[in-house]
């Protein structure tokens, strides 16, 4: 594990981003004794304290941004890159609390009116309340125009019927973003999306969802739940664009969460090889070997530019990165997937060895293959984009 965090040598970042990376480097010094084992208690437990950690360090303020004087909430997408690369790293668990928070409240600052959605924005960048993003369907995947849950308009209140599922923060969030379905027939132009707290009536767990990787996620009912009409994110009609403008920002950082995860396995097996002996010599000294880590870390490598490219186009440039954000998502989980799985490889019997290091890599990185937009997705989205001439 590294002692401390470094800023990419590249033309990407300036010097506010060493001033991000002092700020990790200070949450790392501190968080040391969690980061060797786990914070104690449950996982619901653990994620509180994540999260109580990320906002007294200063750090939520990068996903969660909230208005100066004169100024609209914005976020710096290298920024969040830079976070999440070295939360994966050094604690994936806490990297998801971070990303959802971020998830959970883009469409607050990004779509919603002040007076309601200011307040939520406030609270969730000082972790005083936890975000959730309630997208996916049980029935729909990824497709999100094929949405069911319905929002019925009925006097002055909307009323929700359906369900949601592979909710992250299901059963302990504040509050939920929801995606639904305004009008009937007219695909992902019928979606709206709405601002639904936690005891709303009509809200119900139904059910917690165990991964591979331990999350808080849940499917979740709405059965006749009634919110105020003026709880509507944005305009009627613009629910799918308000999604999509939520990933066109974090998708991008999926890469950058799952190069972190695939650096500390390539690291950690630098550190296995270099010691572990095997027909007589150091595994280091095996040509095989060597070839093995030369193709991980020229993988993760060429994963981390896409990942920065695409912030600094969205930070410098400001135009929407539908295309680059595919590209980053899909490159970088794919890369620290197959970085993990050599090292899972190399380390042999204890690879697969519940407990060790790597064997919790693996189950960290795998589900990132696919939530946010499996990997088929990106690759549609990239063709798509490709093939229509847009860049």
């Amino acid at each position: 594990m590294k002692a401390e965090w470094a800023l990419p040598d590249t033309p990407f970042f300036d010097g506010s981003h060493a001033e991000v990376v002092q700020a990790l480097n200070l949450w790392i010094a501190r968080q040391r004794p969690m980061l060797d084992g786990e914070p104690e208690g449950g996982l619901n437990a653990q994620c509180a304290y994540w999260l109580r950690s990320l906002a007294d360090a200063g750090l939520l303020r990068h996903a969660v941004p909230t208005a100066y004087p004169g100024q609209a909430p914005a976020v710096d997408l290298r920024a969040i890159c830079l976070v999440r690369e070295c939360l994966g790293y050094y604690a994936p668990l806490a990297d998801f609390v971070f990303s959802m928070q971020g998830i959970g409240a883009a469409a607050l600052w990004q779509k919603g009116l002040p007076a309601l959605c200011a307040p939520y924005v406030q609270a969730c960048a000082e972790g005083r309340k936890v975000a959730a993003f309630a997208l996916t369907e049980p029935e729909g995947g990824s497709d999100v125009a094929a949405t069911r849950t319905t929002a019925t308009l009925d006097g002055d209140a909307y009323v929700l019927e359906g369900a949601k599922s592979y909710i992250s923060n299901g059963g302990i969030a504040d509050f939920y973003v929801v995606i639904a379905r305004t009008e009937p027939g007219h695909g992902a132009g019928g979606l709206s999306a709405f601002l639904v707290d936690a005891d709303t009536p009509g809200l119900r767990i139904h059910r917690q969802i165990d991964i591979l990787a331990p999350h808080p996620l849940a499917e979740i009912h709405f059965r006749d739940c009634r919110i105020a009409a003026d709880r509507l994110i944005g305009e009627r009609g613009e629910g799918f664009k308000a999604a999509m403008a939520v990933l066109d920002i974090f998708r991008s950082s999926v890469g950058a969460a799952a190069i972190g995860i695939g650096q500390r396995a390539l690291d950690e097996t630098v550190a296995r090889v270099t010691t572990r002996q095997l027909y007589g010599r150091p595994m280091a000294e095996m040509d095989t070997v060597r070839h093995q880590v030369a193709d991980m870390a020229t993988q993760l490598q060429a994963a981390r530019l896409l990942v920065h490219q695409a912030a600094w186009t969205r930070d410098v440039r400001g135009r929407r990165i539908t295309t680059e954000a595919a590209m980053a998502k899909l490159q970088g989980t794919e890369a620290a997937f197959r970085v993990v799985d050599a090292a899972v490889q190399l380390w042999g019997g204890l690879g697969i060895t519940c407990g060790t290091v790597v064997e919790r890599l693996y189950r960290e990185i795998r589900p990132m293959r696919i939530y946010e937009g499996a990997t088929e997705v990106q690759k549609t989205i990239v063709g798509r984009q490709i093939l229509k001439g847009t860049p």
